[in-house]
């Protein structure tokens, strides 16, 4: 039994998955500051990492982002003033 699993066999994961967005418009270390701080109040969003220049916005979320999220996502970029691309395809 690893340390992760309870007596009853069941395990807690605590599983983070990181997806990486375009966002142009990502200049300077305050526009940095404004994307990742519209994106980090997003519900299940537990760190962001915004570059600046290339505009990739690295998202971690508890769960896999669907549809409704990246939605929420782009809303929230776009309320920022930024331009939201769309999730990068690695």
């Amino acid at each position: 039994m690893s340390g992760c699993c309870t007596p009853d066999g069941s395990c807690h994961t605590d599983a983070r998955i990181r997806t990486v967005y375009q966002v142009d418009g990502v200049g300077s270390a305050h526009c940095q500051g404004v994307v990742a701080k519209a994106v980090g109040a997003l519900d299940d969003v537990v760190a962001v990492e915004v570059e600046i220049g290339t505009g990739l916005v690295t998202v971690t979320t508890a769960a896999a982002p669907d549809a409704t999220f990246e939605s929420l996502l782009a809303e929230a970029v776009d309320e920022a003033g930024y331009d939201y691309a769309g999730r990068v395809v690695t």
